[in-house]
């Protein structure tokens, strides 16, 4: 039986971070599972580590079969999947009327069904002392005018994670959701289709770096936690939301904007 790590999103960003991490770690897992839609950079990511437990598995998890595959390749052999890392994430930062159906889909896909699926496919592969690391955002605390579906999936990223954690318990099985804020990454050039590589204003002094990160999330995993929101800033946002009046946070999101 071999103990297995799978990370979605692990081409770049976060998810390559969370690979960092876990190839230090050099008695922790016989193999690494690397998903991503580009083979090219899975291929870098093992040739950059230098580690050769790291398995490219290049699928686009906004591919209704993808899920599929990566069950048949656990059932092919005898694996303990020790740690499941979902960090494969998309989203649009615009107007929901300007979103065209395939990208609103494709978040939703890969966010949501994929995220879901693919725990659901591992859950049988393993066994007490394993965990699920489901990377959420802090966009999750609130409803966002022109992050709107993205900032949806994350909520429904947080609330399936903390719902899973209380059923995987008795199994000794932990389940963690992650929520950062802005992070250093690819993201946000990818969320406004290249008009912005940067965070800006108040969000530019708060960006978080994705090895922090994934250092900081792995060890309060390991700690047992089912919500682990990363950064002073973000704690303040996730205790604020549950005080102040959504309808309230949602008309001074519309000021900002109009100010803009």
């Amino acid at each position: 039986m071999k103990d297995i790590a799978i990370v979605t999103g692990a081409s770049s960003g976060i998810g390559k971070a969370y690979v960092r991490e876990l190839s230090l770690d050099k008695n922790g897992y016989e193999q690494i599972w690397v998903v991503a839609r580009r083979e090219d950079k899975l291929n870098e990511l093992k040739s950059d580590f230098k580690d050769d437990r790291i398995v490219p598995v290049p699928l686009d998890l906004g591919d209704r079969s993808a899920v599929s595959d990566i069950s048949s390749k656990l059932s092919s052999g005898e694996y303990n999947v020790k740690l499941l890392i979902n960090c494969a994430g998309l989203g649009k930062r615009a107007l929901f009327e300007e979103q065209s159906v395939e990208a609103l889909g494709a978040t939703l896909d890969v966010n949501c069904r994929a995220l879901t699926l693919l725990t659901r496919v591992c859950i049988p592969y393993m066994s007490k002392g394993s965990g699920i690391v489901n990377v959420a955002s802090s966009a999750a605390f609130l409803p966002q005018p022109t992050f709107t579906v993205y900032a949806a999936s994350k909520s429904y990223v947080t609330s399936f994670t903390r719902a899973l954690s209380v059923e995987l318990k008795p199994s000794g099985i932990t389940a963690t959701a992650v929520c950062p804020g802005p992070v250093n990454t690819e993201f946000q050039s990818n969320a406004t289709d290249g008009k912005s590589s940067e965070f800006t204003g108040f969000r530019k002094l708060i960006v978080a770096d994705p090895d922090k990160l994934a250092k900081a999330s792995l060890k309060a995993h390991k700690s047992g936690r089912c919500l682990y929101v990363y950064g002073i800033s973000q704690k303040l946002l996730h205790v604020v939301s549950k005080i102040v009046p959504v309808s309230l946070m949602l008309m001074f999101m519309k000021v900002n904007k109009e100010k803009k």
